[in-house]
């Protein structure tokens, strides 16, 4: 699957790593995008719409991404989860993992990390 053709969902509450996170995939020749902003909000979109990829924060309001994670992974074990933080700890990380995330990035990621990740889940790499 060509990386343009990818369903992507990204989940944050900050409307600036919203729109950082998309203008690096829009650079990288994504087009289909949806953007919400709260953990419940990634479970609802998840379910209705299936992406291929989940950019999904931790801390955020309502259900944190970690929650948001397991409750994704439980609906569907082959949910493409990529927890996207500035909350780097080890802990998270674990937590994130142990949650069914498969890839984790520290904030602000660079285009070059926002392509590894895309390239896993189309088969560009593996």
């Amino acid at each position: 699957m060509d990386i343009s053709d990818l369903k992507i969902l990204i989940c944050d509450d900050s409307l600036l790593a919203r729109k950082n996170l998309r203008d690096g995939l829009k650079g990288l020749g994504c087009k289909n995008i949806t953007e919400v902003f709260d953990g419940q909000a990634a479970i609802d979109a998840y379910i209705n719409d299936r992406p291929d990829i989940v950019f999904l924060d931790i801390v955020m309001p309502v259900k944190d991404g970690i929650t948001a994670a397991r409750e994704i992974c439980e609906s569907d074990p082959d949910a493409y989860i990529v927890m996207v933080s500035s909350v780097g700890t080890q802990v998270h990380l674990r937590e994130a993992i142990k949650a069914g995330a498969k890839d984790f990035l520290q904030k602000p990621a660079t285009p070059e990390q926002i392509k590894n990740a895309l390239e896993h889940i189309s088969g560009g790499e593996e």
